[in-house]
């Protein structure tokens, strides 16, 4: 059964508008210490922390609580498999929420945008 589904599309430039911004205090805020050290290790960094940012979106519509509730952005972290396919690690209270539920992601990314797809199915 389907427990929810969300989609998120950014255009890259405003995050870098918001690193340039806020350097590490944005970063920090947003994604884990693997993510971070995952991205910086890119050629295109920028390109990877809108992917995940855009995971993340596309996850908060899913669960259908936005930014509160089960949903806290450190406790969804992006990482890819061993193939480069990218799978969510759940923390804390958004772990224990979904502990009966597989979480599926998908990303795509042109120059200028990024979208992530979520869908969440209860076990």
């Amino acid at each position: 059964m389907i427990h929810g589904i969300g989609v998120d599309i950014i255009e890259i430039h405003r995050i870098k508008e918001s690193i340039d911004q806020y350097g590490d205090a944005f970063l920090n805020k947003l994604f884990t210490q693997n993510e971070i050290n995952y991205c910086r290790s890119k050629l295109f960094p920028v390109q990877h922390f809108a992917a995940r940012f855009a995971a993340k979106e596309a996850f908060s519509k899913a669960i259908a609580t936005g930014w509160s509730g089960e949903f806290e952005w450190k406790n969804v972290e992006v990482k890819n498999d061993t193939k480069g396919k990218p799978n969510f690690i759940l923390y804390g209270k958004t772990a224990e929420a979904l502990q009966h539920c597989s979480v599926f992601l998908s990303m795509s990314h042109s120059e200028n945008t990024v979208v992530a797809f979520v869908v969440i199915r209860h076990d």
